[in-house]
């Protein structure tokens, strides 16, 4: 399966899907990888955090329009629900979340 379409299928999960677009060269971005492993234990299988390196994946971050690293996106159904650039603590992405993460915070077309 080619990595874009595993990606697509990814951020259209009924959970929230955190995605980090980073690259191996950028401080911020390393500084992101022991928050993320927090905020993975704190969410458990409430959400998936997924990591994106922009240097080998540029495809995808052009898609979201991801201009500097660490950009962070989350994911609901294939719609974009926030995102931020910069280094962002593990409670306000778990705050975040578990705003979508709940039935009624669905998207409404």
């Amino acid at each position: 399966m080619e990595p874009k379409k595993a990606f697509n299928d990814l951020i259209r999960s009924e959970k929230p899907v955190l995605v980090d677009f980073f690259a191996t060269w950028c401080g911020p971005c390393q500084m992101m990888k022991p928050i993320l492993k927090e905020l993975s234990e704190k969410v458990g299988n409430e959400a998936a955090i997924i990591t994106v390196d922009v240097d080998k994946n540029p495809q995808a971050a052009a898609a979201y329009q991801v201009q500097g690293v660490p950009t962070l996106i989350l994911f609901k159904k294939g719609q974009v629900l926030w995102r931020q650039s910069g280094v962002v603590p593990a409670y306000q992405l778990e705050n975040i979340i578990r705003q979508h993460a709940a039935p009624s915070a669905d998207v409404v077309d």
